[in-house]
């Protein structure tokens, strides 16, 4: 679909890069000649990240364990790419937190997970990056990964749905505050890509696959479609296209409407089941993240 140099020259910060969807789309990225940033909480999943895409399509990776909560680490890895690598060209802001829950057992501690990751550090991010290219009187591009959601609201994730809906409202407000210095902000809502941590974490009793999801072409999104959808909003051609939200969900969205309404009828044996399978995804994570 897109020539083999599309993105050469370009230098591009993913943040949770080392997996998921993030990790996906810097494979692309890398694949058709960009250099790439990846940051992340854990060092040594944005190492094995880093290697293993190099080893794949050859070209530059470079993680940066940042906590993107907090906005002064943040403002000191973007000034580290400038300063050893040199001035981003695009920003994708992928790092994500969420898990089903009531929202009545959500604690404040688990609120601010989910806002101190999308919300607060996808702004902090944005804002670090954005002020240096006006400064430098650079263009840009941003992509955030927000959710259908933001369309039609979501029981059960409300920390996540309310941070998500931040964002994409960040981008149309951006969009037109930074318009007129060559920076363009859009934003991805995609329907239901299966990788094992979001699956796990928000249906952990049903598996995502083909003739399991309810949308109109009854079957999940390819990881291809998703990446080169995020190629044709990073690349040069396209800058006019600005404070859009693309959902890529097979229209599910409309078809369907909100999201886990189906949820509703759990009793409370079942969500502390629910729970308990999330607690244990969590720690499989953990200890299979390499030493």
């Amino acid at each position: 679909m897109f020539q083999a140099d599309l993105l050469k020259g370009k230098r591009i910060l993913v943040t949770g890069g080392g997996s998921g969807l993030g990790r996906e789309i810097a494979s692309r990225y890398l694949e058709l000649g960009a250099e790439l940033h990846l940051c992340g909480r854990r060092k040594a999943v944005l190492d094995e990240t880093a290697a293993a895409l190099m080893a794949a399509h050859g070209g530059r990776v470079v993680g940066h364990e940042v906590d993107i909560r907090h906005a002064d680490a943040v403002d000191a890895m973007v000034d580290r790419i400038w300063s050893d690598s040199g001035p981003l060209d695009g920003l994708v802001n992928n790092a994500a937190g969420n898990f089903v829950s009531r929202t009545q057992d959500v604690s404040p501690r688990g609120f601010d997970a989910v806002a101190g990751i999308v919300l607060h550090g996808t702004y902090y991010t944005t804002h670090h990056v954005g002020r240096r290219w006006i400064a430098e009187g650079r263009k840009g591009s941003v992509i955030s990964i927000v959710v259908t959601w933001v369309r039609t609201g979501a029981p059960f994730v409300v920390p996540s749905a309310m941070s998500k809906a931040g964002v994409d409202v960040m981008t149309k407000s951006l969009a037109i505050e930074w318009g007129p210095h060559g920076i363009r902000l859009n934003a991805i809502a995609p329907g239901i890509f299966p990788t094992e941590g979001a699956n796990k974490r928000l249906s952990p009793n049903t598996d995502w696959k083909d003739d399991n999801v309810h949308n109109p072409m009854n079957r999940v999104g390819r990881m291809s479609e998703l990446q080169n959808l995020a190629v044709f909003l990073m690349a040069d051609g396209v800058e006019w296209l600005t404070g859009e939200t693309i959902a890529i969900d097979g229209a599910g969205h409309r078809q369907n409407g909100a999201s886990f309404t189906e949820l509703a009828g759990l009793n409370d044996a079942q969500w502390r089941e629910m729970r308990e399978s999330i607690r244990a995804q969590d720690r499989r994570d953990k200890a299979a993240t390499p030493a």
